[in-house]
């Protein structure tokens, strides 16, 4: 793995800025081609809405984690807060805020929300995935120690060697990036049969929250606690139970897609 891929004068090109945005880029593309399939014209809308999620996605990504993660180091150097390109982003906080923004977007368009988010929730998780990459390549949101001679080891250059040196780590990061994979085609699938509007991306929610719950078992890049969980945990629960209840009220009040209605008739 390597931090810095090449450098331009004294500028360096880092795999996690580069890996980063091509998770944006990535979610951008899939999202474009599913909801040109879809039919209903909403791709004219895809590069616009990427781009006022993804600077919003950041935004919240750096704040989450600097206020929720690494606040004990950041209270003593704010100057630091917005260097985004040494890595610190905490996908919890990019989705929040991400989401908070495309509702923005779909109600100034005048958007079906719901049915729009359906559409989108496959590229979402896509992006996910590649994005995981570059935590690979910066060495960050790594894993504790097997405890054993199985592992990731990684340069001296990286925050998981400064914490934990030589020894072989949980490849978190990797299998949380797999993981969503798995998760991007669930959806793919769940998405072929009658469903309510915004089932989808609940079920997205609840998919990831489960899987970030339990990777976070492996994490060994914090262990602050709160009730005997990781602050990451206690947003998954949230999540989870809030996508839950809102997936049962939607099956129980919501509405059909009409394109989906057209469709099975």
């Amino acid at each position: 793995m390597h931090q810095y891929l090449f450098f331009i004068g004294d500028f360096p090109i880092r795999a996690y800025g580069l890996l980063f945005m091509l998770g944006i880029i990535s979610a951008g593309i899939t999202a474009y081609y599913i909801t040109k399939r879809d039919g209903r014209g909403w791709h004219v809308h895809i590069f616009d809405f990427t781009l006022c999620c993804g600077l919003a996605g950041i935004v919240g990504g750096r704040l989450w984690d600097v206020f929720f993660f690494d606040w004990a180091y950041y209270h003593n150097h704010l100057l630091e807060i917005p260097f985004v390109w040494q890595g610190g982003m905490a996908i919890q906080g990019g989705l929040v805020f991400g989401a908070v923004a495309g509702y923005w977007y779909t109600r100034r368009h005048d958007i079906d929300t719901w049915a729009f988010a359906d559409l989108i929730a496959p590229a979402i998780i896509l992006g996910q995935s590649v994005g995981r990459m570059a935590n690979l390549m910066n060495g960050d949101a790594f894993g504790h120690p097997t405890g054993g001679n199985f592992g990731i080891i990684y340069p001296e250059t990286t925050l998981a060697y400064r914490t934990y040196g030589s020894q072989p780590l949980w490849p978190a990061e990797v299998w949380e990036g797999q993981l969503d994979v798995l998760v991007f085609i669930v959806l793919l699938f769940y998405s072929c049969f009658p469903h309510k509007k915004g089932q989808v991306f609940c079920l997205y929610v609840m998919l990831y929250a489960a899987e970030r719950f339990f990777l976070e078992f492996l994490r060994g890049d914090y262990v602050s606690l709160t009730l005997g969980l990781k602050s990451a945990q206690l947003t998954s629960v949230v999540a989870f139970a809030a996508a839950f209840i809102i997936f049962i009220l939607l099956q129980w009040k919501g509405t059909t897609d009409t394109k989906d209605k057209l469709q099975n008739s």
